[in-house]
Formats: C-alpha cells, structure tokens, sequence
C-alpha cells in the first residue's frame, strides 16, 4: 500500500524545474508498481536524499531492505553497476535493479553513519574503505578526465576580480589540463562521494558505503569530498573532542592510503580550485565530478 503523500522533502523536489516535476507527479504510482511487482511491503517511514526517495521494506520472504528510487540523471546511471560489481565487498549489498526505472533494492543498514564519530576514526574507517572499493575500472564508467576538462574552461572563466587567489586558479588551470590528458588518470573505478554521511554501520561489517557515484578515475580524486562534506558544513570542523591539527593529520592519513605523496598537492589544488570555482556566484560550474551533496 502506497501512503497517500510523498515527504515534503520529496515533494519540494518539483521546484527544481520541469523534468523534477515531472519526475515526482510520476513517483507515486512508480514506487506503487515496484511495490507490487517486486513483492514488497512498506516497513517504516520513506525517507529521501538529495536525488531520491527511500523507502524501507520487507520482502516476500520477510528480509528488511530498502527501495530506493532515484531521478534519472547522468550522476546515478551506473549506481547499480558499481554496487552490483562490488557485491556486498564494502558496500551495501544490491539485491535487486531495474536501471530504466532508476530503481533499486538495497540490503538494510543501520540508521547511524560516519559523522557520528571522530575526525580521526573517521578518516581510518575511509580510508580502509578505500582498498575494499578501488578496483578496476567497468568498461561503463565516465572518465573522471571528462570532467577535469570541462572545468579547465570554467576556471578560466573566472573573472580576476574573483574571490579566489589567481595563482592557485591559474595553477589549477595547468594542472587540470595535464590531468586532462594524462591516460595514467583512468584504469580504477572510484565512488566519486565518499564521505561522512555516505558511509553507515551494518551488521555483517562495521562500516559499509552507500550511494556511490562511481567514475572511470584516479584515487587522487577521492579524499576530496570528505573536505567539501563535512559534519558543521565547515572546515575545519570545530569540534571539542578533535582540534583542528587532528583533523588535519587524519586527512593525511587518509590521503596517504588513497595518493601519492608527490602528486597529491597538484591535485588537491586542482580540485579544490574547482570546488570553489563551483561556490563563485555567477559563474555555471561543477566540481571534478558532481557538486556537494548531503546524501
């Protein structure tokens, strides 16, 4: 049974413009059909992300899951390919996908996630992740170096005036471009979002990553979105418990699990300088990959 109204959240989606409209007048009967096609019975509150509805439930043969339904785009297409490939090794398990429908049934997992522990830990849970996830390459897969190109053109849009350092843009700009080109940058299937809140406890393992946004890369990539996803929102983050100098050492722990010591600063320019470039006001850009998200 379908409960008569989508969350708020969900609903607020519409505003986005005339695909997202369109896509949330459809989502009721779509989770309907899944419902009934697949065997499921709702189990809890639906909840939802950035891009999606979730909803727990129960299978036929009693086992809790969830039905997670996602607006088509280009930065969830191969969400199911990635889980799919990685199957259950450090991930959220798939037990089920329907890719023209954006639709997925994903084992349960536990309510509590990353940010609820220290920076520290946080970064050791991650980058223990990272040796789970880091294989090669699906043939699918965008090219991470699609997207570095893409921003070379944008950094350069900026205006001198911008509040951005010029060297750092015009040093971003260069690196960008040989990243661009550098074949050496693709060959390992990365998650693309790996952060804080896309990591949640499970019980066949302490920690498992969801919702990934996997890309043809370079682990250089990687640590980024645990500096843009952050629990205040801010970074450092201030936080009693762990001083800003911890903070700063588990990220370079983390790095170090992920990079090289000696390309590491190049990209964290290169990519940082993007992310901002993505905060400056009138200037359309995106990130290496996709803007900042809270699922």
């Amino acid at each position: 049974m379908t409960p008569a109204r989508l969350p708020d959240g969900v609903l607020g989606m519409a505003r986005r413009g005339p695909d997202w409209a369109d896509w949330v007048y459809r989502l009721p009967k779509l989770l309907s059909d899944l419902l009934e096609e697949w065997q499921l019975r709702m189990d809890g509150w639906m909840m939802h992300g950035f891009v999606a509805l979730v909803v727990p439930v129960r299978t036929a043969g009693d086992t809790p899951a969830v039905l997670k339904v996602s607006f088509p785009e280009e930065e969830t297409e191969h969400e199911h390919l990635a889980l799919q490939h990685w199957a259950g090794r450090g991930a959220v398990r798939l037990l089920r996908a329907d890719p023209k429908r954006s639709a997925m049934l994903l084992e349960r997992l536990h309510q509590e996630r990353l940010d609820l522990v220290g920076d520290l830990e946080a970064c050791e849970v991650v980058a223990g992740l990272y040796g789970l996830v880091h294989v090669a390459a699906l043939p699918q897969l965008r090219p991470l170096t699609t997207y570095v190109a893409r921003s070379v053109d944008r950094l350069a849009a900026l205006p001198r005036n911008a509040p951005l350092p010029r060297r750092l843009v015009e040093q971003a700009i260069t690196l960008a471009g040989d990243f661009a080109k550098d074949q050496a940058t693709t060959g390992t299937m990365i998650h693309g979002d790996l952060h804080y809140l896309n990591v949640m406890a499970a019980d066949r393992a302490p920690w498992l990553v969801i919702d990934p946004k996997p890309l043809d890369g370079d682990p250089h990539y990687e640590p980024a979105p645990m500096l843009w996803n952050t629990r205040t929102g801010i970074w450092p983050r201030s936080i009693p418990a762990c001083p800003a100098g911890w903070t700063w050492i588990a990220m370079a722990r983390l790095a170090a699990t992920a990079v090289t010591e000696a390309t590491m600063p190049g990209a964290t320019v290169c990519i940082q300088d993007s992310t901002a470039c993505w905060c400056c006001p009138g200037i359309p850009s995106t990130k290496l990959g996709y803007a900042p998200s809270s699922t």
